[in-house]
């Protein structure tokens, strides 16, 4: 059977355009957001939504808003001609994927004019390419100034060191879903932290959108996937495992007798004991424990 050959959208109002016939048609879409240099992770996160959903989005857009100036944008990795490779593989394919240049930029909506074409011409940096682009939190952005906030729960965790992040991913997946107005969307609960933020938004906001968990997936080696794993030497992957061995030890301790504090405390002599620098670690309710470390 031949590959199956996705549409590439980039313009905001041909992607709901294209929802909303899809929908007249009685068919359900699932959105799959992405930052592009896609791994089996993401692809799991496809086959998932195939279980909810008629019809497969997946969106490919680094998000400036959720990077501070000091941050790691503009070496965000990249790779679309190898992502669309990849979402050709997945079995039951993609119908469309969604690649918009930047949805922070006002200033140039005659973009959205342009005739969408089965490639790349529009692609920019909000298209998985970052370099050049500047945080949209900066003074010289272009003006956008209307977020979301999951007030309570952005705070802590990832959040403590990262005090954009979560303001930026909400304000993001906010845009996606009332540009695709997907009945699904699949999230991998790797992150957690936001996983759980986007569940209370789409709550608090009454979004009619379905939204899913998807677990993890790991290498071989037991590291979790990540597109930025590509920036680690092999030195600093041998240090990242710490964490997987400090989770699966945490979580068979859990089963017996342990103060969470002990658990804790095993989990950050792993790590720094491997030659990691720990963030943050921490348990929450009963056994599920949080942390980054390397």
């Amino acid at each position: 059977m031949a590959a199956k050959e996705p549409l590439v959208i980039t313009a905001k109002d041909e992607m709901r355009k294209w929802s909303r016939k899809m929908r007249s048609q009685g068919k359900s879409i699932g959105l799959v957001p992405t930052m592009g240099y896609l791994h089996q992770g993401h692809l799991s996160l496809i086959q998932e939504a195939h279980k909810h959903s008629h019809l497969i989005v997946v969106s490919i857009y680094v998000n400036p808003g959720q990077f501070s100036p000091s941050e790691d944008l503009s070496t965000y990795p990249s790779d679309l001609h190898g992502d669309m490779l990849k979402l050709k593989s997945v079995p039951g394919g993609v119908d469309v994927v969604f690649c918009p240049k930047n949805l922070y930029d006002y200033n140039n909506d005659s973009d959205e004019k342009q005739k969408n074409k089965n490639g790349n011409e529009n692609l920019g940096a909000g298209g998985g390419d970052g370099n050049g682009v500047v945080s949209c939190v900066e003074e010289k952005g272009s003006g956008h100034e209307t977020w979301v906030r999951v007030e309570r729960l952005e705070k802590g965790l990832c959040g403590k060191s990262r005090p954009v992040f979560f303001r930026g991913v909400a304000t993001i997946v906010t845009k996606l879903f009332h540009i695709v107005e997907p009945d699904v969307a699949v999230f991998g609960k790797k992150d957690y932290q936001q996983w759980r933020i986007i569940q209370r938004m789409v709550r608090d906001l009454d979004f009619a959108i379905e939204i899913v968990g998807s677990e993890i997936t790991r290498d071989s080696d037991g590291l979790a996937l990540s597109s930025r794993n590509v920036h680690l030497s092999p030195e600093e992957r041998q240090k990242a495992l710490s964490i997987s061995r400090s989770l699966s030890k945490a979580k068979a301790a859990a089963k017996g007798q342990v103060k969470c504090r002990e658990l804790k405390d095993s989990a950050i002599l792993t790590i720094t004991q491997a030659g990691g620098r720990i963030d943050y670690a921490e348990v929450l309710g009963v056994a599920v424990f949080a942390l980054k470390g390397p």
